[in-house]
């Protein structure tokens, strides 16, 4: 199913200097075979290998991993069925590799839109993980180069492909529930300390660090573990917020019609129940002013009380979204869900399939050179990423703040004010003193969606500046991709 609403198609040209071969004049493989190279699988990207693998038509040809032991792991399964991979460790060789169409970047968030935008401009499709981007202007950039060298570029945000929840998108845009009140995104996990490293850290011989690091500062490793708490970093990652509160905003935007971003943002939240080297939030309420219908994502990293493992639930759900009508409301998210009416009682189920056929519905595009066939398009994959990037800036502004002071400034927002009073019993569950640790209450920015930046009176120049990092040589994403 096509997004709901999409932007038209940006024709471009090719850039004078850069040598492309398009897709009218690649020579393809084999029986017309698409081939496909891997860049980043410790996890996510080791699942993708194996769907790529099923998928009629295409052949996994080349896999990158900065990490020698995690690449060595990969090849010797292909070694194992006599299937031949070239293995690389510099993305930047793969993309020089004329015998590959299309790449899959599973990396951590810094190195996705460096990937995608060289992987453009070197005439090949991509399948980019969320959030699409690290930051609101580099995730403009995917879109750009993109357009401009006509690429086929989907995200990871593959509950747009789950047949129960597009079911469900229809039903309640067709107003069987009544009109749309608000939608509430909840990302309910367990984090557990990520502890405090005794200064700097040695990193592992069979990890390139340079490379790891890519476009982001090479400061000295000052954390326990390299891989995966790397989410917890600003330098790169973005905190469950663009993690997994991603695909939240992604299925709430797009479930409410909205096709660009919201008029204002704000962040409340914190880092509670413990003491660690993590930078980002694990308990966090981001509001998103879309009008008519406002939009909210709840993230709790702690247990439903302290020295349990279980998380809590809202509504029947702790990882999904609760969209309110008049009417009824919607309880669900990947895997389809449930309609209710106002009292609770069932109306219609809608199943899901987790989004299965997402990569399928990318290499259907990649074969008929449409990105209106993609259900994730990059346009939707930077939108929705950027409204991560645009939470995330309000609380790095925030200050710790009295609850009254965090109550009064959203009093419009009665969703808001009972999500709040929820975190305080959440909070007080896991024996936190919000008198000892405050709520950091960030600021209400304004945000000009056409332009991309964030606009009015303070604190607005502080804003602008987190909108775009600071690309350390040679891993640049330039002006004009």
């Amino acid at each position: 199913m096509k997004a709901i609403t999409r932007r038209d198609f940006m024709k471009g040209s090719v850039a004078a200097g850069v040598a492309l071969a398009m897709p009218s004049s690649r020579a393809r493989g084999a029986n017309n075979d698409i081939r496909v190279a891997f860049a980043g699988f410790r996890s996510k990207g080791a699942q993708h290998i194996g769907v790529f693998r099923t998928i009629p038509g295409v052949r996994v040809v080349a896999l990158c991993e900065v990490d020698r032991n995690i690449l060595d792991r990969e090849v010797q399964k292909f070694k194992e069925t006599n299937e031949t991979v070239t293995a690389y460790t510099d993305v930047r060789k793969v993309l020089e590799d004329k015998n590959i169409d299309a790449v899959v970047v599973a990396t951590p968030n810094h190195w996705h839109a460096l990937a995608t935008v060289w992987a453009c401009q070197a005439g090949k499709d991509v399948y980019v993980e969320k959030p699409a981007s690290h930051d609101i202007w580099e995730g403009r950039k995917m879109v750009e180069a993109a357009r401009k060298y006509k690429r086929i570029v989907q995200v990871g945000t593959q509950n747009r492909s789950d047949v129960g929840l597009c079911e469900a998108a229809q039903y309640i845009q067709q107003g069987k529930l009544g009109k749309i009140l608000w939608a509430h995104g909840l990302w309910f996990k367990r984090r557990p300390s990520i502890g405090r490293a005794n200064g700097p850290q040695k990193v592992p011989e069979h990890i390139n660090y340079n490379l790891w690091t890519g476009p982001a500062p090479l400061k000295p490793l000052r954390r326990n573990k390299l891989h995966y708490d790397w989410h917890w970093f600003w330098d790169t990652g973005n905190g469950d917020m663009a993690n997994l509160g991603a695909h939240q905003l992604d299925d709430c935007r797009w479930i409410l019609g909205q096709s660009s971003l919201p008029r204002r943002v704000i962040s409340i939240g914190g880092r509670f129940g413990y003491i660690d080297d993590g930078q980002t939030p694990n308990t966090q309420l981001a509001i998103f002013d879309y009008k008519p219908a406002p939009m909210f994502l709840e993230i709790r990293g702690l247990p439903r009380q302290k020295d349990i493992r279980a998380s809590d639930h809202y509504r029947g759900t702790s990882s999904g979204n609760v969209i309110q009508c008049e009417q009824g409301y919607f309880v669900g998210g990947r895997g389809g869900g449930w309609a209710y009416d106002n009292d609770g009682n069932k109306i219609k189920q809608f199943k899901g399939d987790g989004g299965a056929g997402h990569q399928a519905n990318f290499i259907k595009a990649v074969r008929s050179r449409k990105p209106g066939d993609l259900n994730s398009d990059i346009l939707d994959g930077h939108i929705s990423g950027a409204l991560c990037h645009m939470a995330n800036i309000s609380h790095r502004m925030g200050r710790e703040s009295a609850m009254e002071q965090v109550k009064e400034t959203i009093q419009d927002h009665k969703e808001g004010l009972d999500t709040v009073e929820r975190f305080e019993k959440h909070l007080a569950a896991n024996e936190v003193d919000l008198a000892e640790t405050p709520m950091v209450l960030g600021p209400w920015l304004n945000f000009d969606a056409e332009k991309e930046e964030f606009v009015g009176d303070f604190p607005t120049r502080w804003a602008n500046e987190l909108l775009r990092r600071d690309y350390r040589k040679p891993f640049v994403i330039p002006d004009e991709v």
